[in-house]
C-alpha cells in the first residue's frame, strides 16, 4: 500500500496536546505525520520537554514518505499569542479552529489521507465568543455531513452510540426509528468500508434494564427498537439484540460481534473505558474523511511537565493508518 499522510492537530496550545504530538514524533511510523501547528510552539515545547525535534515543511505536491523518529513534517499555522503551558488564552481560539479546518481541507482534497486530533478546551473557544460544541460537530459542519456517529474503541472492543451528550431524561424521546436507522446504517457502512469488515455483526443494547423485560420495565424495546431492528435485518444487516446492557459485555457475545451499539453515553462507555483506560480512542463515523482522536482531555496541569501519557494518541495514529488501507483494526 502507498504510504499514507496523516494530519495531526495538537489541539489547545496550552495543553498536553503539543507534548504528546512531540512524543509521537519520536516513534517510528508507517506513515508520514504532519503536524498542523505553529512551528515555534512545537520547538518551545520540545525544549521544555528535553526532546530533539527537526521540523520540515510539508510539500503537498510530493508523495508522502515514512516518518523517521525526531523529524516531523509541519503545515504551519500561526498563533495569535505565545502559548504558556497550563494557561489557555482565548486569543488563540481562532488558531485552534484554523488547524482543524486546514486538516479537514487537506483530507477533502486528498493531500492527507486521515486526520488525528489532540484535545481542545471547548470553554476557552466559547470564551472567545465562538460557538463551539466540540470536534464532532465542527467536523460534521466543515464536511457538510448531516449525521455522524461517535464510536469509541480499544484494541478489542468498539462501542458506538445512538445518542451522545444528552441528559438522561431526554434519551427515551430521542430513541426513534429514524435515529436508529440512521446511526446503524452509518455504523454498518463504516465498519465495512473503513474497517474492512466484510459482513459486520453488531450487538444492539436495549434502552431499559433487562431490555425492558417484555414491557414491564418500559416499552421502548417493544414499540421502537425491536421493530426497527427487524426492518434493518430484512435489509441485510446482522444485528444481535436488543440485549440487556448488564450482561451484553461478556466474552461469548463480544467475541462474536464487531461492535456494540449503545443507546446512550453512560450505558456503553464506562465498560469500554474500564477495559482500555489510557488506550481508548474516539472515531467519528459517517464523515467523508477518516478522523480519529484521543479519548482524554487537555490535562492543563500536566502541560510541559513531561508526564503526559501519549498512548491514546499512539493508538489513534495506528488506527488512522490502518483505516486508510481499509483493514480490520
Amino acid at each position: 500500500m502507498p504510504t499514507p499522510r496523516i494530519a495531526i492537530t495538537p489541539g489547545e496550545p496550552a495543553s498536553i496536546g503539543p507534548d504528546i504530538v512531540l512524543m509521537a514524533a519520536q516513534q517510528q511510523w508507517d506513515a508520514e505525520l504532519v503536524a498542523i501547528a505553529e512551528p515555534e510552539l512545537l520547538q518551545q515545547r520540545a525544549r521544555l520537554l528535553g526532546l530533539s525535534i527537526k521540523l520540515q515543511t510539508m510539500d503537498p505536491t510530493s508523495p508522502p514518505t515514512t516518518h523517521q523518529p525526531g523529524i516531523l513534517k509541519i503545515a504551519p499555522v500561526k498563533l495569535a499569542t505565545p502559548a504558556v503551558p497550563g494557561k489557555p488564552d482565548p486569543a488563540n481560539a481562532p488558531y485552534v479552529l484554523a488547524t482543524l479546518q486546514r486538516a479537514v481541507d487537506s483530507c477533502l482534497a486528498g493531500t492527507c489521507h486521515a486526520m488525528v486530533t489532540a484535545p481542545v478546551q471547548k470553554s476557552v473557544i466559547n470564551d472567545a465568543g465562538i460557538p463551539f460544541s466540540g470536534h464532532t460537530e465542527f467536523l460534521a459542519e466543515a464536511t457538510g455531513t448531516p449525521k455522524v456517529v461517535m464510536m469509541l474503541a480499544t484494541q478489542n472492543l468498539r462501542v458506538a452510540l445512538a445518542t451522545t451528550h444528552l441528559p438522561l431524561k431526554d434519551v427515551p424521546a430521542a430513541i426513534t426509528p429514524e435515529l436508529l436507522q440512521q446511526t446503524l446504517h452509518i455504523l454498518h457502512k463504516d465498519l465495512h468500508g473503513k474497517f474492512g469488515i466484510a459482513a459486520p455483526r453488531i450487538a444492539v443494547l436495549g434502552l431499559n434494564p433487562h431490555a425492558g423485560e417484555a414491557g414491564h420495565m418500559g416499552r421502548e424495546e417493544i414499540d421502537t427498537i425491536i421493530p426497527t431492528l427487524a426492518q434493518l435485518r430484512s435489509a441485510g444487516m446482522d444485528l444481535l439484540g436488543p440485549l440487556p446492557a448488564d450482561t451484553a459485555f461478556n466474552p461469548k457475545i463480544l467475541d462474536d460481534c464487531d461492535a456494540v451499539f449503545a443507546m446512550y453515553h453512560d450505558q456503553g462507555l464506562p465498560v469500554l473505558k474500564y477495559a482500555g483506560f489510557g488506550q481508548a480512542i474516539n472515531i467519528t463515523l459517517g464523515l467523508p474523511i477518516i478522523r480519529t482522536s484521543v479519548d482524554h482531555g487537555t490535562a492543563l496541569d500536566l502541560a510541559g511537565a513531561g508526564s503526559a501519557n501519549p498512548n491514546s494518541l499512539y493508538r489513534a495514529i495506528e488506527t488512522a493508518i490502518e483505516m486508510t488501507s481499509g483493514v480490520s483494526v
